[in-house]
């Protein structure tokens, strides 16, 4: 670090960070978002509060990198505050009659399968990083659901429509994202595991 430079030392280690904490902020709207629309069904500020998560998992990798704050605990976090919230948000929308039911078992069935090989080859966390089309997946899914909830709540034809082109193609996105990460957990587990073995003596 540059002598006179005003960013902490990074500890990788570390808890309480102000990324982290930005990041159980993103949990806790997950009960609050369900609440919203199956209690008082009050769809508009669902969508605030959609929009509001989204925001935060743009800043919290942000300030993590600002601040030199990127620690173990945020990698786990990021994505599963991530995974927690869509498959949450998308139950949710479904039992509303927001969304259909295809759409949620064609968003869960690829997570169930990854994380059914994660638990099987790494007992745990595999450590593959966020791509950047997980991430435009993401957001697309982030842009697209309370597009429709609002749609809902205006009754726009026009808005609904835009919101299922964002949907589309998140869905398209999120099969492509779960072959990318599919094969990259394998890679791994073959990397760690099953070690390239010498050649023999007398073999080419």
């Amino acid at each position: 670090m540059p002598a006179g430079s005003n960013t902490p030392a990074g500890n990788p280690g570390a808890i309480v960070t102000v990324p982290n904490v930005i990041t159980v902020v993103r949990f806790l709207g997950t009960p609050l978002f369900v609440w919203l629309v199956l209690g008082p069904r009050e769809y508009g500020w669902g969508v605030f509060v959609l929009a509001m998560m989204g925001c935060t998992d743009w800043i919290d990798g942000y300030v993590a990198r600002k601040l030199n704050q990127v620690t173990r605990l945020g990698r786990i976090m990021d994505p599963l505050a991530d995974r927690v919230a869509l498959v949450a948000v998308t139950i949710t929308l479904v039992i509303a009659g927001v969304l259909p039911l295809w759409l949620l078992v064609l968003l869960l069935i690829p997570d169930v399968i990854l994380l059914a090989a994660t638990l099987y080859y790494f007992r745990g966390d595999a450590g593959l990083k966020v791509t950047l089309l997980g991430k435009s997946r993401t957001a697309a899914l982030m842009i697209g659901t309370p597009m429709l909830l609002l749609a809902r709540a205006l009754d726009s034809e026009s808005t609904a429509i835009l919101a299922w082109v964002f949907l589309g193609s998140a869905m398209v996105m999120h099969v492509i994202a779960f072959g990318q990460y599919f094969r990259a957990l394998l890679a791994r587990h073959r990397a760690i595991h099953l070690p390239a073995q010498p050649p023999r003596a007398g073999h080419a």
